[in-house]
Parts: structure tokens; sequence; C-alpha cells
């Protein structure tokens, strides 16, 4: 029927959690959205995420090797690959050729949960398909970057046209601005920012915005090349901040900072970003006339996504189906309290009514 809306949980910062953010937001959406399909997409080579729907643990790792190694792949490689070898002009393969239904894999998951399985082989493919985007156009209306960029927001269009069900896509990333998300990036209309309470995330964040945007001035040598340069020329999408989500900050400075979801440095970048250029953020109903408003409208804490979020996608589990008990997580012992699970499930629906 119609593209609810499109996500990547992305940030140019390793170790924010995006893939176990992107594993409790597309489950629990997927829960508490039955009639709606939820697409989540895995364009990080170390499939993170697919490891965890498919079952947690090496039941994950099996699951998704077996996809990688399938004549066709049934992954985010196998897509490519088949789209890549077809060239612009061709058609679109059949999706459902390479979507799995999540819960024919793991029953611990919601029956209308599907996945576009990541694959190791997108790293080694990411000079191939470079070389796709830098070929010469063939005509004068033919844009081969372009093209490449859009070959998985086509996929997601395609989807959506063909199918009866209304469709919620997730898709998870990698830190590294290479080819492969850069095309993640341009798939989607909205970000979800994962940050932690440090220093290095207000760097990063500043950074996200030159990588999508380009920097004022431009380089004057490499300002050319870069993703932001192309974009504009091809006119191409990009997406959207719409929330930023401040994640492991129990962890880092305690349950009564932690409610202000963003470090004040980090807010205080995120908001000159926002004055500069309102359009680089969904609209808000609510007049922003100041750094307390910003924070209200666009950012949001997981304060209490503490180790039973963990836990739960290591197991293969959504947090509402996690029980109390003590878990071993790659040879550590691990106790979990109900209590402590509902409190993580509290924070995750709050992301979830946000989207």
């Amino acid at each position: 029927m119609a593209l609810k809306q499109s996500y990547a949980i992305w940030n140019n910062k390793g170790g924010v959690g995006k893939s176990t953010i992107t594993h409790h937001v597309a489950s629990r959406y997927a829960e508490q959205h039955p009639t709606e399909k939820v697409l989540v997409i895995d364009m990080c080579p170390q499939s993170n995420v697919s490891m965890t729907l498919l079952g947690g643990g090496t039941d994950g790792e099996t699951h998704v090797l077996d996809f990688c190694t399938q004549a066709t792949p049934r992954t985010v490689v196998g897509y490519l690959s088949t789209v890549l070898a077809g060239g612009p002009g061709a058609a679109l393969p059949d999706w459902r050729n390479f979507l799995v239904g999540v819960r024919d894999v793991n029953n611990e998951m919601p029956a209308n949960l599907l996945l576009l399985c990541g694959d190791g082989n997108l790293e080694p493919m990411a000079p191939l398909i470079s070389a796709q985007a830098a070929a010469a156009p063939l005509t004068s209306t033919s844009n081969p970057w372009k093209w490449v960029h859009e070959v998985i927001r086509s996929l997601i269009a395609k989807i959506a046209d063909e199918d009866t069900a209304d469709w919620m896509v997730f898709i998870d990333t990698n830190p590294s601005f290479s080819i492969y998300t850069e095309i993640a990036i341009s798939s989607v209309n909205r970000l979800v920012v994962p940050i932690n309470a440090d220093d290095s995330s207000r760097v990063a964040t500043s950074a996200m915005f030159t990588l999508i945007h380009g920097a004022v001035p431009p380089h004057p040598i490499y300002g050319a090349y870069t993703y932001a340069t192309k974009a504009d020329a091809a006119r191409l999408n990009r997406p959207q901040v719409h929330l930023v989500v401040g994640n492991r900050l129990t962890q880092n400075i305690g349950p009564a900072a932690a409610f202000g979801a963003v470090s004040d440095a980090t807010a205080e970048s995120l908001y000159e970003a926002y004055r500069v250029n309102t359009a680089r953020f969904t609209d808000s109903s609510t007049l922003i006339r100041n750094i307390a408003d910003f924070r209200a409208r666009y950012s949001i804490p997981l304060r209490d996504f503490n180790t039973a979020g963990v836990v739960a996608s290591h197991r293969g589990v959504s947090l509402s189906r996690l029980p109390s008990g003590r878990y071993d997580v790659y040879g550590t012992s691990v106790t979990i309290d109900i209590r402590r699970v509902n409190e993580c499930l509290v924070a995750v629906d709050a992301l979830v009514s946000r989207l």
C-alpha cells in the first residue's frame, strides 16, 4: 500500500549501539504494529543486526552464513550484485527472492518482521560498487553515480508499490562513510543518530553534517570529489535528522544527568547546526526558541537501556520476551531482573513512540 517511513540508524562513530538499537526498535515496532510490515536492511559488513534478529550468538552467525553462501546470496550483496550486473536500464529483480521472513528462522521474533540480510562480502564488493558509480554516462541523461546511490531506495519504493501492506523501514549502518554507507544514507528519509555522552560524539555529529551536506566553504582540492558535492549535482535526496538518541548514558554520566539525553557540548553543536539550516531536521510542530526546546523536540535518552537490552539482542529475542534469570554472554554470567527489563522496555517504547 505505502511506505510509512524510512530511517537509517547512523553516526560516523563506532560503539554507540547502532545495531542494538536497530534490533530493539524494529522488533518492538513490529510487535506494536502487527498489521504493518517492518523491514530491516543490514548495510553493515559486520552483519550484527542480522545475527541478533536471526537468533543471536552462534545460531545467528550460522544463519547469516547460510544466506551468504547460497548460489545467489539471499543478502544485501546478492541483491546489489544482481542489480548492478543488470545495469541502469534493467528491470529490478523480484525482491521476494532476497528478503527473509525473520520468524521463519527465529520464532522469538514478530511474524511481520522481514530482513535484507547483511553480508561480510559487502566490504570486498565496495570497490566494484564505487567503479560502477564512477562509470562514464552512456547518454546525456544517464547518471551512473545517482543510479548506484539510489539502488536501495528503488528497492524500497518497489516493495511499497507492489505489496498490499504499509511498510516501515530501518537501515542499520556502518560508521565508515564508505560507498555502502553512502547508499544507505541516500535510501531513507530520516536519520536516527545514536550518541554517547562524550566529546567524541560532539565531534562526530559535527562531522556527520559535513559528510552529508558538505563543508562551508568546500575544500579547494578535495571538495569536488565528495559525496555532498556529487549529491548536490545529482539532486539526490538526503535524510533529515529526526531524533538524537543518547545511549549508554547511565553508564557514563549517571541516571540523573542522563535525563538530558545529550551532553551540553553535543547539544550546543546540534542546536547550532539546526539554527544554521533547519531544513536538515524534520519539521517541528512547536517553535524551537532555545536549546531547551531543541532538546525536548529532537533528543531522547535511552537512560535505562542497560544490560537487559544487550542480553536480549545477544539471545535473539525482543525485550518483551526476555525473562528474569542468569544468562551466559560470551563466557560471562549475567543476571537479569525483570524490573530492569521493564525499565529497558519503557525506554525503547518511548523511542518507538517518537517515530
